[in-house]
């Protein structure tokens, strides 16, 4: 029990590193004595700094106790030189004697190595503690490098009768408070999606504004439109880039864009049109629909259609109704 307990303690840190950890993935790291105490704590807080099992021991006060301590980590530790140097070999350097980890790294330098790396020290190693939590806090992470894609959520406010608005006028369907998660929401991806006709027509800015977290890269599908230079996407809140495509090769080319970026993760925020293009070519991981249950517009843009999809959560905010869905594997 104590190493589950552990292990979600890891979670815990790890997460305070969403937003701006990206394309790394979240990890949080505890050290513990022979007597079960907690000797030092750390997270990865961003791209490019130190990891989160350097920091851990750098918490440390007393290294000699590192010794006879035991390591919690909810992702196996790194085994090659990026912009830090391997947590593997800093964990053998230290004499750390047991190391347990939450889940394999599925990222091709690593894979396996980092535990190797620990076990021909003979160091002690447990993997698989809380697996399935430690897999579903870098679902981003994981679906770049086992599928070789970013994790793709789709994301659309529609009225009661299943209109996301109106030709040729903008309309407010959420409501304010729903606003704020929706800019909660897009602190936590790495790129935020639309098609050139919505950045056109409803010139959004895509940004963080409502809540403190990083902007995300804005990204815009266009079929050989002319994007004026006065709409917000242009301007210094966030990179924006746009992705040329065909009908022939649009998703392909927005795939191999995140791909050559590293881009783990992006939340498509519309058209109607460019939303039900990722669902009809089951491109997507989450959808989150919000509905205004008050509001009725009678004609308009109808709103996207799931297809295949399994809605595993319902939450409400002033008269809106947040639904999440999955897709149902085939």
């Amino acid at each position: 029990m104590f190493q589950e307990t552990t292990m979600l303690r890891c979670i815990e840190l790890a997460v305070k590193g969403a937003g701006y950890t990206a394309p790394n993935p979240m990890v949080g790291c505890v050290i513990v004595d022979s007597n079960q105490n907690i000797l030092g704590e750390g997270y990865h807080e961003r791209c490019g700094g130190p990891h989160a099992e350097v920091n851990a021991i750098q918490s440390v006060q007393d290294k000699s106790l590192l010794k006879d301590a035991t390591l919690y980590v909810n992702l196996e530790p790194c085994a090659h030189h990026g912009k830090t140097p391997p947590c593997a070999n800093l964990i053998v350097q230290m004499g750390i004697p047991s190391v347990v980890i939450g889940m394999k790294d599925p990222h091709e330098k690593v894979a396996g190595k980092g535990i190797e790396i620990l076990r021909q020290a003979g160091i002690d190693v447990i993997v698989g503690i809380e697996e399935k939590a430690c897999r579903e806090l870098n679902k981003r992470f994981i679906t770049f490098h086992e599928k070789k894609r970013p994790y793709i959520i789709l994301k659309w406010a529609q009225s009661s009768d299943g209109f996301i608005g109106q030709h040729g006028k903008r309309i407010k369907i959420s409501h304010p408070d729903t606003d704020v998660l929706v800019h909660q929401w897009r602190s936590e991806e790495q790129a935020i999606l639309v098609g050139s006709t919505t950045a056109i027509n409803d010139d959004p800015e895509l940004t963080v504004r409502h809540v403190k977290g990083k902007n995300p890269v804005r990204l815009v599908l266009n079929q050989g439109a002319f994007l004026p230079t006065h709409l917000k996407l242009w301007n210094d809140a966030a990179e924006t880039y746009v992705i040329e495509i065909t009908n022939n090769n649009g998703l392909n080319t927005f795939l191999q864009f995140c791909r050559d970026h590293h881009l783990i993760s992006v939340m498509v925020e519309g058209g109607a049109y460019t939303l039900q293009q990722f669902i009809n070519a089951g491109l997507w991981d989450e959808a989150r629909v919000i509905t205004n249950t008050k509001m009725v517009l009678k004609n308009g843009v109808k709103a996207p259609v799931l297809i295949k999809a399994l809605l595993v959560q319902t939450t409400f905010s002033g008269d809106d109704r947040i639904q999440i869905f999955q897709p149902i594997s085939p």
